[in-house]
């Protein structure tokens, strides 16, 4: 059985980009912000369009739409926005950059304002190229950095034929855009591009990527000293009033149908409450579906569609 989305509700479209998925933090021992969203497809929309037009990545927008033509979902077509989260099982603080969800959550200081976290799509490493999962922090802030490609990546080009430079100065042909936050493992950033159609996808060199929009907000905002978390979660579960939620995405290991993390997660998220009915088909049918959005998963869990 197919997991049917209940938390909705329709928005109108916009052609400029969004901002970030802006919230505040949830109480302590809550875990889901955010609501589903729905819009109305226009005739010359791909789902691409969509995802850039509502600040989501490619990628997610595609697997919450199993059933729509990614190139033309056709005109008043019914499109999920996966705008809803549940936060990573790490500390609130810093930046938190999960490479399942291909999503970076950003958690200012309190000393800032109020206590918030901000979500952006990104891209992470390709198979070949992957992005390690580590703490580690920002150690320096780049406006119009060179790219200076290291020489694996210039073999790479030239094995197909393209010679990179040594450097690539400051301009529309830097791939690293107008923002770069350099991480102590030094050969990674996170950074903007000049391609913005890959976001929310593995296509990287192992660094992290951004809309160009996404990068200067994030980057105006995030000191030098500021920890950086790269994980690996593909299963995550928490509660919101009451209800246990679990949002599963894919593994990176081909073929992997491990479901172990997934058991794991939810025995982690129900450790203070040993009794809660959790309805373990439900569960593992989300596991199947891989829809990237928080769905509840308790026995007899009432209908929670209009609550927000």
């Amino acid at each position: 059985m197919r997991c049917i989305v209940l938390i909705g509700v329709l928005v109108v479209f916009s052609n400029a980009p969004a901002i970030a998925a802006s919230f505040m933090l949830p109480p302590p021992g809550e875990a889901v912000v955010g609501n589903v969203q729905y819009v109305s497809s226009q005739a010359e929309d791909t789902l691409s369009d969509i995802a850039r037009r509502f600040d989501l990545g490619y990628d997610e927008i595609i697997r919450a739409n199993p059933h729509l033509d990614r190139w033309l979902p056709g005109a008043g077509s019914k499109v999920l926005l996966p705008s809803r989260y549940i936060l990573p099982a790490q500390p609130r603080e810093g930046i938190v950059i999960n490479v399942a969800e291909k999503r970076l959550y950003y958690y200012p200081p309190i000393s800032q304002g109020q206590a918030e976290v901000h979500i952006y799509p990104v891209s992470i490493g390709r198979i070949d190229w992957e992005t390690p999962v580590m703490l580690t922090h920002v150690i320096e802030r780049e406006v119009d950095p060179a790219w200076f490609p290291p020489q694996s990546i210039r073999d790479e080009h030239a094995s197909d034929g393209h010679l990179l430079p040594t450097a690539v100065p400051a301009g529309p042909d830097n791939p690293l855009g107008r923002y770069a936050l350099r991480l102590e493992a030094s050969e990674y950033l996170i950074h903007g591009t000049n391609k913005s159609y890959g976001i929310g996808m593995r296509v990287t060199h192992g660094c992290i990527r951004l809309y160009p929009e996404d990068i200067e907000a994030l980057f105006k905002q995030v000191p030098v000293g500021t920890p950086v978390r790269i994980i690996n979660q593909p299963f995550k579960a928490g509660w919101e009033s009451g209800v246990l939620h679990l949002e599963t995405h894919p593994t990176h290991e081909r073929g992997s149908r491990n479901l172990t993390p997934m058991v794991r997660a939810v025995v982690e998220a129900t450790r203070k409450q040993p009794f809660t009915p959790v309805d373990w088909q439900k569960a593992l049918d989300i596991a199947e579906h891989r829809q990237g959005i928080p769905l509840p998963i308790m026995m007899a869990t009432p209908d929670p569609a209009g609550k927000n």
